[in-house]
């Protein structure tokens, strides 16, 4: 073997001579070679589309596999491009890649041109020990312990064995293909699965290189710049049948339709998922997500149960509700007068105007409120540590517990290769490889967060826009609605308010804006990430998902921590309200709705919770099928025989790079929703389970039926989405706990019942009439009075005081209007509740994460038996080649190095003598 001669240094594609195939006379493939590509560079005469059905996963011998599919168009720009295909196309040739065109006569549209590629066994044997990919070379001996007691249970809920298990358990070891009769191979054709030999076939393309010899530009290599510059319009592995029914060619394992029976039908929604099926379909990666994203629905039913309990709880205590009853009562609430909520065109009202509010709020601000946010600080500790445990299993079942270390070594980016033309001795293997220098690296990563922090100060920047237009229409509409004839209607005119107005209209600007800068920044980031030039896929990854996360953070966050926080806190009082950009800009602070600030996060957060949830839903199941609906019309008229398999996926959508990272972005937002504001919402994770479990039906499907196959890939875990949930773990017990001190009135009503209550009665009496400050009418600023036709009927010159949300001494008082020191109780209160709950639940989460291990003892020990056996059968297998070879040495008198081994004997044999 020899590099192919021309390329840039750094490449892994290895060209095939005839004298280095081994054991040729077996695998019986080297005569097609030669004829395929005789026939790929001339124009073959058509085929009778009649004789034989086109819906295969083979080349037309019947025989071959097609493990690779590029489809390309004849344009304006058709020279050059042939041109590109056709030194591309010779340089596959030349690695032992085999091809097989359908002309454009033989497709649908009559434009489209069908490459179809196979590796044969030579080429996946080579690339196999190349990538280290792990076979079988051992049936696995260790007996599973793993049954559980009253296991019957959960017999409804299982899937058949062969269906959760398709293969049996192997010990493995990376693949060695000067030691191939060391593994099973009992047939070569069926000896890599499909997944497996589209990854190693995208591997090649992905560095193969499309210039000649002589040509200086050695930067024209790979798969991905063909497609992006239209010399091919589409590279994809193909699905092994249609997804309703089996193929009828025996030699295909239709798992496809196996996946769409047992797991991507909606009503097996309450049957486990078929994990290893979909990770020998799909790969590993996919399947690491659909693993976790199971995993992660499971934990939720805990959650969304104690959630459940303690909203019944704030139901049940519906009646206790003390303070409710003092609003809504007329003797009470209907003669305490409120100071006006903006200047100039909002009137005076009574409290008892809010008692419906006041009501609902008490569903969610009660104490229940407050377990359940300690038990969700260490709900998601236990949901955290529990998947490292079930994610190091899934990496030693899966061959994965090795993986990071082949992950950095082995499988550089083709353009981290391409574009480092610096090179430098690697320590541990001894040969030269790419490498950045550091100051460029250090430019390139300065500019690259300098980017990020523009793009979200430029959100942030949006945010405070959309604020300041809900400060500025918000007494606009007070003014227009009060003699708007939605007030005469009985059913919605009284929710026809001002404040709901404003509310929507502002939402409705902050989701366009959202959805503008979505579009930009997903651009803007994969420029920068690619700019970077990280050097593997597993960092271009982790560094694009913290991008993308970071401003989705800002995005969809922003809204809920600005009611929470920032809404209602820094108003001022009558004599001196505060102002947005000072008093010049007549932008008054927003005041909390009637029903305090925690029943607005809450409505917010079900609004941008569930709709985001709904709509993300019917987008993903709804616009891929209709896609393909529309592309596939014409295909749909004609007999199944001749709408060939390649061109039933041409017709699917692309799965695209980004296709797991937007699913993944989907549910860690989610995950945010139910960890950072739970404390508003016990409800949220209810709902988060209820999507979840159409999430994963809606995903499966969607992948199975109407996307191409996607190219398999390894993944050993969730990547950097693991560290983002953890700092969303520790960040949710922060804003917990701010949220019952601070937006709740759970601290104010608890320092008044143990401390200011007046007949020293542990109740809420009195709480209403002790939480509102008095101020006097009179010394109310001209700006800020409202004008005469504002006011309502009943108010008169006879009413002197108005009451406002503070604690703050009256009028007449040495100290009028500066705060009480029932104020300074309460924010001590608040400030210690926070230092304590945060330490206890701190204190609880890192005591549970050291007491719960990452990883299972029993799955170290199954890696470590595993290791031993793997040397063990290796110095065996070498001890016995070695007497083989010295008998024969013995009995032919040869003279040849010991270690040059002849021919050997089958493995079954082989194995007997292990």
């Amino acid at each position: 073997m020899h590099r192919i001669t021309g390329k840039a240094g750094g490449d892994s594609l290895i060209e095939m001579s005839p004298t280095e195939s081994f054991n040729d006379d077996l695998n019986g493939y080297h005569q097609h070679a030669s004829s395929s590509a005789g026939s790929h560079g001339q124009g073959q005469s058509p085929i009778d589309k009649q004789q034989q059905s086109k819906d295969s996963v083979f080349f037309r011998d019947g025989k071959r596999r097609i493990d690779f599919v590029l489809s390309y168009v004849d344009d304006k720009d058709g020279e050059r491009k042939q041109e590109r295909r056709k030194v591309y196309e010779a340089n596959l040739l030349n690695v032992g890649l085999e091809l097989e065109t359908e002309d454009k006569s033989e497709s649908e549209d009559g434009k489209t041109y069908f490459m179809k590629i196979h590796a044969p066994w030579e080429v996946l044997a080579t690339y196999a020990d190349v990538l280290k990919i792990k076979v079988p070379f051992k049936v696995n001996d260790i007996p599973d312990n793993s049954d559980m007691p009253m296991n019957w249970l959960s017999t409804p809920f299982r899937l058949p064995e062969h269906i959760m298990h398709p293969e049996p358990d192997y010990f493995t070891a990376p693949f060695n293909k000067s030691k191939s009769d060391f593994f099973l191979i009992d047939d070569k054709d069926t000896f890599f699965p499909p997944s497996t030999r589209n990854r190693i076939v995208y591997y090649i393309l992905s560095r193969c290189p499309y210039f000649k010899d002589e040509c200086t530009d050695k930067d024209k290599k790979g798969i991905k710049r063909l497609l992006n510059n239209g010399t091919y319009t589409a590279a994809f592995p193909l699905h092994d049948c249609r997804y309703w029914i089996r193929s009828r060619d025996a030699n295909c394992e239709s798992e496809r339709n196996t996946l769409y029976k047992h797991w991507a039908r909606f009503f097996c929604f309450f049957k486990e998922q078929p994990l290893d099926l979909v990770r020998k379909y799909y790969g590993e990666k996919i399947g690491i997500y659909f693993a976790w994203l199971g995993f992660y629905t499971e934990m939720l039913l805990f959650a969304a149960v104690v959630g459940t309990i303690c909203f019944i709880y704030g139901f049940l205590t519906y009646d206790d509700n003390e303070w409710s009853k003092e609003i809504c009562s007329e003797e009470i609430g209907g003669k305490i007068v409120m100071c006006p909520l903006c200047d100039k065109k909002c009137g005076y009202w009574k409290l008892n105007t809010t008692c419906n509010s006041s009501w609902q709020s008490h569903l969610f601000d009660n104490v229940g409120t407050v377990f359940f946010a300690i038990f969700m600080g260490i709900w998601v500790t236990l949901f955290l540590e529990f998947w490292k445990r079930r994610q190091a299993r899934l990496e030693y079942e899966w061959d994965l517990v090795d993986f990071e270390e082949e992950q950095q070594q082995l499988q550089l980016r083709p353009e981290y290769e391409t574009k480092c033309t610096n090179r430098k001795l690697n320590r541990i293997t001894q040969e030269m490889e790419p490498y950045l220098p550091i100051t460029t690296k250090c430019a390139r990563v300065c500019l690259s967060g300098a980017t990020v922090l523009f793009w979200i100060s430029l959100i942030i920047a949006c945010i405070i826009g959309v604020i300041a237009y809900r400060l500025a229409v918000y007494a606009a509409f007070a003014s227009i609605m009060k003699d708007s004839p939605a007030n005469s209607l009985q059913v919605v005119g009284p929710f026809i308010t001002p404040q709901l107005a404003t509310s929507v209209t502002a939402s409705c600007i902050n989701f366009v804006i959202i959805m503008i800068l979505n579009l930009m920044y997903e651009k803007v980031a994969v420029w920068i990430t690619d700019m970077e030039i990280p050097k593997t896929h597993l960092e271009y990854e982790n560094k694009l998902t913290v991008k993308m996360f970071l401003f989705q953070f800002v995005n969809y966050y922003s809204s809920c921590f600005y009611v929470a926080f920032f809404k209602g806190k820094f108003v001022g009082y009558p004599g001196d309200y505060a102002y947005m950009f000072g008093k010049w800009s007549k932008l008054r602070n927003e005041e909390c709705d009637p029903g305090g600030c925690l029943i607005e996060l809450t409505t917010q957060l079900v609004i941008v919770m569930t709709g985001k949830q709904v709509w993300g839903n019917i987008q993903e199941a709804l616009v891929p099928w209709l896609m393909n609906w529309w592309g596939s019309r014409k295909a749909r008229n004609h007999p199944e025989s001749l709408y060939s398999r390649w061109e039933q996926d041409h017709d699917l959508q692309g799965f695209g790079q980004l296709g797991l990272f937007y699913e993944y972005l989907e549910m860690v937002i989610q995950f945010g929703f139910i960890t950072l504001f739970v404390a508003s919402f016990p409800l949220a994770p209810l709902l988060a389970l209820i999507n979840n479990i159409i999430e994963v039906r809606v995903d499966s499907w969607k992948l199975t039926t109407q996307f191409r196959r996607p190219v398999a890939a390894k993944a050993h875990s969730i990547g950097a989405w693991q560290e983002i949930l953890n700092g969303m773990a520790i960040l949710s017990v922060v804003t917990n706990a701010f949220i019952v001190a601070f937006t709740s009135d759970m601290i104010p009503r608890l320092v008044y019942m143990y401390a200011y209550q007046p007949q020293g009665e542990m109740n809420m009496k009195g709480f209403i009439n002790n939480s509102l400050s008095v101020f006097n009418i009179s010394e109310i600023p001209m700006a800020n009075r409202p004008d005469d036709e504002e006011n309502p009927l009943w108010f008169n010159s006879s009413i002197t005081t108005c009451r406002y949300r503070d604690y703050r001494y009256p009028p007449g008082h040495e100290k009028q209007y500066s705060h009480t020191m029932q104020f300074w109780h309460i924010l001590a209160a608040k400030l210690a509740f926070i230092i304590i709950m945060e330490h206890v639940v701190f204190m609880v989460k890192f005591f549970v994460a050291w007491m719960i291990p990452d990883i299972p003892s029993d799955v170290r020990a199954r890696v470590k038996r595993e290791r031993y056996l793997v040397q063990e059968y290796l110095h065996n297998y070498e001890v016995e080649k070695l007497r083989i070879q010295l008998s024969q040495n013995s009995h032919n008198e040869c003279t040849c190095t010991p270690m040059i081994y002849p021919s050997l004997p089958q493995h079954e044999v082989l194995s007997e003598c292990l």
